[in-house]
């Protein structure tokens, strides 16, 4: 069983990125985590907000495979308290699925084909938060979930 995490675009602030790989780091205790970053091609800046979703949607369908369950971080998406989400994941964690796959979309959020292609739609915060934020809150979230799963004192 494999995480994973796909970021559309680089983060740009080293410090938010030193604490990601932190809580990635600490995550590699319980399952094989991995980050990838998605890269826009220099020409998707000239694209329309519509545009520029259709053609991040491609280059994210085009990452996954059939097998992988995908969970967006839609802000319309579900949201959990702590202990909630670690029961929820731990069902993901059961369901025989090859890789599990969340994602961080782009600014504008998903294509209409990522949408149909999720598993699940997870919400981190009912208050908006930017995608670079959400990357650091949600790392720290799935390494808390495994901590409680494992009845481990972090969570307290």
């Amino acid at each position: 069983m494999k995480l994973c995490l796909f970021l559309v675009g680089e983060t740009d602030d080293a410090e938010l990125t030193g604490a990601i790989d932190r809580y990635v780091g600490r995550l590699k205790y319980y399952c094989t985590f991995e980050v990838e970053v998605l890269k826009a091609p220099k020409q998707f800046k000239k694209l329309g907000q519509s545009e520029l979703k259709t053609a991040e949607g491609k280059l994210i369908l085009d990452n996954l495979s059939n097998q992988d369950f995908l969970v967006l971080l839609d802000e319309r998406g579900t949201e959990f308290a702590s202990i909630a989400f670690s029961q929820k994941l731990q069902k993901w964690l059961n369901g025989g699925h090859r890789r599990i796959v969340f994602l961080v979309g782009g600014a504008f959020g998903f294509s209409e084909d990522v949408y149909q292609r999720a598993g699940f739609k997870l919400g981190l915060s009912k208050m908006t938060l930017t995608h670079q934020m959400v990357r650091l809150f949600f790392t720290e979230q799935l390494y808390r979930a495994f901590t409680i799963l494992k009845n481990e004192k972090y969570h307290h």
